[in-house]
């Protein structure tokens, strides 16, 4: 059975889980959280490879056959992807902002970037906008006070509608843009909440289904062997699983980092 490890600082992931189950129900899924250094966005680059190559050692050192193994947040995939593939032969999947896709289907020319500070700040970040929207105005915008709403609606099914009212007012998104990329896997999350802000067409952007399409092409020879179609429970870990009083089932996990 293929084994898929989902990796993100909190529950941001579960945007990218839900297409991999989606796409791939008969899959084994294993989601790791970091939840100890939430958000990553706030963390430097030196402390987030360390993580990451922590991750790795667990998994090298456990007996779980992982097959591939998606860092499912942003700020980890554009500080550390191409450290962590170092340390491991295990094919990794980074998420990185759907700027491509927001540029070629802009209509206007006008895009926008909404990640966490580290994200939006970052050198692979400038180089996907230069590679991809260079014929596109792109306007960047970063918060990490959306992270820890999108926490709380996931975990405790309660919008902090006052915050995100406030933070939207303080973020001011213009209204000319057509596309928004969300830049972070905790905004998907509240995307139906984040949609009703605009006014006008804003077509919200990210990575999921592009994310769960590559995976897919990668297990394609041990997908065709699976006999069920049957979905299987995800197996939870959290670097600080009691965090949350909602987090029941989720497993500790210490990263030596």
């Amino acid at each position: 059975m293929p084994h898929v490890l989902v990796f993100d600082s909190g529950i941001g992931g579960t945007s990218v889980l839900s297409h991999l189950k989606l796409a791939m129900p008969m899959v084994q899924y294993t989601y790791v959280m970091d939840n100890e250094l939430l958000p990553y966005g706030l963390q430097s680059q030196e402390t987030i490879k360390s993580r990451l190559t922590a991750l790795l050692s667990w998994i090298e050192q456990s007996d779980k056959q992982v097959d591939v193994i998606v860092i499912a947040c942003n700020t980890a995939s554009t500080y550390a992807l191409e450290t962590a593939r170092q340390h491991t032969p295990i094919p990794i999947v980074g998420v990185v902002p759907a700027i491509k896709p927001a540029a070629e289907t802009s209509q206007k020319k006008h895009i926008g970037l909404l990640a966490t500070p580290a994200t939006s700040k970052n050198t692979y970040t400038a180089n996907l906008i230069s590679a991809f929207a260079s014929e596109c105005q792109v306007d960047i915008y970063h918060s990490t006070a959306l992270v820890n709403i999108a926490e709380h609606y996931y975990w405790c099914k309660e919008l902090q509608v006052e915050l995100l009212q406030a933070e939207l007012k303080r973020l001011n998104i213009c209204n000319e843009l057509d596309r928004l990329v969300l830049g972070c896997t905790h905004f998907p999350i509240i995307k139906s909440h984040l949609q009703d802000y605009f006014t006008h067409r804003v077509e919200l952007v990210d990575s999921g289904a592009a994310i769960a399409r590559r995976v897919q092409h990668l297990l394609s020879s041990k997908l065709i062997k699976c006999k069920s179609l049957e979905a299987r429970l995800v197996h939870w870990y959290a670097t600080a699983s009691d965090k949350f009083e909602a987090a029941v089932g989720v497993k500790p996990l210490k990263l030596e980092s």
